[in-house]
């Protein structure tokens, strides 16, 4: 029985003196108890979409039912969470969940509403913070109080606007096994608008995407047949959702229309001329050094400690790490842990406080054109065009060369990230992604030592983050410049990374594990995605991430049981299917740092039982 219906829903808005088209021909059938994941785009009008459905705008042609009445305003029993928390400021978790119940509960006793009230608090796991205002709370909880509120009116339909979007991955994985929970129990009506697959695929029904705007429509649904309560450890072992999350990804890419350039061109840069000169190597780090020639980028001994009221706060320490020449690594662990701080101290934007970093034998005390930095915000003038922004570091770092040079540089680069034909656009008038593109684009031209990533796809939907994956892929097997990747993201992490660095938890983070990813190069998704070992892979990063969960310190036999699980799982696949075996491959290399004890363990795939 469908209890929210939408038919032939269309809705524009005005711009200026023309209609901008955002939905077209909407037509979706939500039944009793139903869960349904609708992903899609970035600007395609998933937002839209949801405040039609609440009624908290109106359509311009088609409508939407509600218990098969016109919905023409918000109701009640519709629910909403948004990507915002929308939260008072001035109000407690219990306050700013008894503003909604006290709001929906006219003839109700205050010992009775109050019930309600300390119920959903206890169903998101926030007792302990229940007097606590929302600035002193973490992302994840204020989302927890967001999502108590719009439950604790007991609606029955339940609209969620990418809810986790802004979270890191290991929260936003527990609030997902949370909402699961909180579904199960209440057995609500459920419309869930989120970027990621494997949300979706964990808590939906049904998976509908969304095309891109303008005009965009709902496409081809995916029916989710796996029984509940689901673990995503054993979905991960499970064929049937390995090809439907393939089926999923390979769609939602197949829909993106957004072009790239088919220029093939190999141009060869002029080379660098660094306006720092080389510094000396401490002799603490010189030591370290000794007997170990590949070391192309070393961390020894690094530490970063910060002044407070309440004393030094020491967020990384005895941090050490060391890169081979054209290396890339990515740096992931949970919110807190020092990832952008260990960045910024090999880029120089940050003092380091004890050891050292050396770069290609010089130490690194201030920042340089040797290295180039994309951050998780794109950081353009917006008043200069996509040329003009990467013009500005091609001029300062080649200042020998003429100008032709420097322009057949500019170009070369825009042109790999797909905007051959916007390089002339302002900045302001890009997109986020196109914007991020132009980041990227200047970071490669400068033909860095050390190309540095602090989550430059964290922002984007999951398709444009897809993509942007695939250039820089792309653009960097041309270049094969030394990288760092900071990421949230495990399948990011795996897919671009020679090896996953792990860092414990902070404060005094270090190394925590090292995975070495022996999957072929050059690496495309859909290869990947259809590849065996990847998942395995997904499952030992996720195994590491729960190990560190809430502040843990795993003991060795634990971190040594998670890496042999993926070997293990490795060694049956290419038993199974001896074309899976590379040639030069013959080792898996483990490297697995604890307690800031380095441990290197090589581990023979035939010895592995």
């Amino acid at each position: 029985m469908s209890v929210l219906e939408a038919t032939a829903l269309n809705k524009s808005f005005s711009l200026e003196n023309e209609q901008l088209n955002v939905l077209s021909d909407i037509n979706l059938s939500l039944n009793k108890g139903e869960f349904v994941a609708i992903v899609g785009f970035s600007g395609s009008g998933k937002t839209t979409l949801i405040s039609a459905l609440a009624g908290l705008i109106e359509s311009d042609s088609g409508g939407v039912l509600f218990n098969n009445k016109e919905l023409t305003s918000p109701n009640p029993d519709i629910g909403v969470v948004f990507q915002s928390y929308s939260l008072m400021p001035w109000l407690s978790v219990e306050g700013n969940i008894a503003l909604a119940v006290d709001a929906t509960s006219d003839g109700v006793s205050k010992s009775e509403r109050m019930s309600v009230v300390n119920h959903y608090i206890d169903m998101v796991g926030l007792t302990h913070a229940r007097s606590r205002k929302p600035a002193e709370l973490s992302g994840g909880m204020r989302q927890r109080v967001a999502l108590a509120r719009a439950l604790s009116i007991k609606p029955e339909v339940l609209l969620l606007d990418e809810p986790l979007s802004a979270l890191d991955a290991l929260t936003r994985s527990r609030l997902q096994d949370e909402l699961a929970i909180i579904c199960e129990k209440e057995k609500r009506s459920i419309i869930l608008i989120t970027n990621d697959v494997d949300e979706a695929i964990l808590l939906a029904d049904r998976v509908i995407p969304l095309t891109p705007g303008p005009g965009a429509t709902l496409d081809k649904e995916f029916t989710v047949g796996f029984a509940r309560p689901r673990d995503r450890s054993e979905l991960n072992n499970d064929e049937t959702y390995i090809e439907l999350r393939s089926s999923i990804i390979k769609h939602l890419m197949s829909m993106n229309d957004e072009s790239s350039s088919s220029d093939t061109e190999v141009l060869k840069a002029p080379t660098i001329v660094p306006i720092t000169k080389a510094k000396k190597v401490p002799a603490i780090v010189q030591d370290s050094m000794v007997g170990k020639p590949n070391q192309y980028l070393h961390f020894s001994q690094t530490e970063k400690t910060y002044p407070t009221p309440d004393g030094p706060l020491t967020v990384v320490e005895d941090f050490n790490l060391s890169l081979e020449k054209g290396e890339f690594v990515t740096l992931i662990g949970h919110s807190g842990c020092g990832k952008s701080t260990v960045l910024s101290m090999a880029a120089g934007l940050n003092d380091i406080s004890k050891g050292g970093i050396v770069l290609d034998g010089t130490h690194i005390t201030t920042t340089g054109p040797d290295r180039a930095v994309v951050f998780q915000a794109p950081s353009l003038m917006p008043w200069l065009t996509a040329y003009q922004n990467v013009a500005l570091g091609v001029d300062k770092v080649y200042p020998k060369t003429s100008k032709a040079e420097r322009t057949e540089v500019i170009e070369y680069y825009l042109s790999k990230v797909g905007l051959a034909d916007a390089m002339h656009r302002q900045a302001a008038d890009l997109s986020n992604g196109m914007r991020q593109r132009v980041g990227i684009a200047r970071a490669f031209a400068l033909s860095p030592k050390l190309l540095l990533l602090d989550e430059p796809f964290g922002m984007l939907d999951s398709v444009t983050r897809w993509e942007l994956q695939d250039v820089l892929m792309e653009v960097w097997e041309r270049t094969k410049v030394t990288t760092i990747c900071v990421t949230h993201d495990v399948d990011e992490a795996i897919l671009l990374g020679d090896r996953v660095v792990m860092m414990s938890n902070g404060p005094r983070a270090n190394v925590g594990n090292i995975m070495r990813v022996d999957l072929p190069r050059p690496r495309s998704r859909d290869a990947l995605l259809t590849h065996p070992d990847y998942y395995a892979y997904r499952e030992e990063l996720y195994g590491f991430l729960e190990a560190y969960e809430g502040g843990a310190n795993p003991d060795q036999e634990l971190l040594d049981a998670i890496s042999k699980k993926r070997q293990k799982r490795v060694q049956q696949q290419q038993n199974n299917n001896p074309s899976l075996r590379q040639s030069g491959s013959d080792v898996v290399c483990v490297d697995t740092t604890v307690n800031r004890v380095n441990l290197n363990a090589a581990v023979k795939r035939k010895e592995v039982s």
